[in-house]
């Protein structure tokens, strides 16, 4: 898939970001995995990002990383694009972007580089330098220490031609009106707020018409119904989803530091996909909190 396919590819439809399967010992199960994959293939996600945050890209082991990419990719290949997630340094990022490329994915998701912040000139030679290491698409990711600018993007859209996408994580919005100004159609805007059905009409407004769904990973019909009812602008649908599970989930995830990965994974559990836990330093949801999420899930029917 060449960057420009990739572009278009991510432009329209539910993007999500698998879980990344655990064993009892909290090692990297390619079947389970595999197995996950299948599953969630036929529910219509456009674009599945394997090693993203959901997938807890960054408690992967270089070694275990490679595994992840090239088990997705082998899985999913000629039904649905693989988007690695890479990130860390300059030189480890490279390493990453480079890997995944080998292991078969279409393209990477470049996330923060995590700690330390950064003026916009690094940003800008990271950014670049991590585009000028492969050949297929990337798509940059404005979230905690990597929060770039119009300019910075425009002056990195000119140098990478296979710069072709945002996400955005910061909910700024006066930086993504800028952005989305100055660019127009040069990038392809993903929203990649946590639980980002909750932004999705306001994004929508701001031109970032499409966004990545943590919930698919336990609940994809009621995901793509959500999106589908957004997308054609069915708002008695979204609303009602909105109150019954969406704003009931958020009182759940916002209990605990993590929860956003913590919770997935316990969805995921509940409705019989279970991935393992998650590695330290997240930890897991509390029993009642547990309860809590499984009623909810009750409500919304088979998945």
């Amino acid at each position: 898939m060449s960057p420009l396919e990739l572009k278009h590819t991510l432009s329209s439809g539910l993007l999500s970001f698998p879980l990344t399967d655990f064993d009892a010992r909290l090692d990297f199960d390619a079947r389970g995995y595999a197995e996950r994959l299948e599953w969630l293939m036929p529910y219509g996600a456009k674009v599945l990002f394997a090693a993203g945050g959901t997938g807890e890209f960054f408690s992967l082991e270089p070694g275990e990383y490679s595994d992840v990419i090239r088990t997705a990719a082998e899985t999913c290949r000629g039904r649905v694009p693989i988007v690695a997630g890479a990130g860390g340094g300059t030189r480890l990022a490279i390493r990453y972007a480079q890997e995944a490329q080998r292991c078969g994915a279409q393209g990477v998701l470049l996330l923060p580089h995590y700690l330390t912040e950064a003026t916009q000139e690094g940003l800008v030679a990271h950014v670049e330098a991590v585009c000028a290491s492969v050949e297929f698409g990337v798509i940059v990711y404005n979230r905690g220490a990597c929060r770039l600018t119009a300019d910075s993007l425009a002056r990195l859209a000119e140098r990478c031609p296979n710069l072709i996408g945002f996400k955005d994580g910061l909910g700024d919005i006066e930086r993504i009106v800028s952005i989305r100004s100055k660019l127009g159609d040069r990038l392809a805007y993903v929203g990649g707020m946590p639980t980002h059905e909750v932004y999705a009409q306001a994004y929508q407004a701001l031109g970032v018409p499409v966004y990545s769904s943590a919930v698919f990973n336990f609940i994809p019909r009621t995901a793509i119904r959500f999106y589908d009812a957004f997308a054609s602008g069915d708002s008695a649908t979204t609303s009602r989803l909105m109150n019954e599970f969406f704003l009931p989930y958020l009182e759940i995830r916002n209990k605990g530091q993590g929860y956003a990965v913590s919770i997935v994974k316990a969805g995921a559990a509940i409705v019989g996909k279970s991935a393992g836990g998650v590695r330290p330093p997240l930890t897991a949801l509390k029993a009642d909190e547990v309860e809590a999420l499984a009623q909810l899930i009750r409500r919304l029917g088979a998945q």
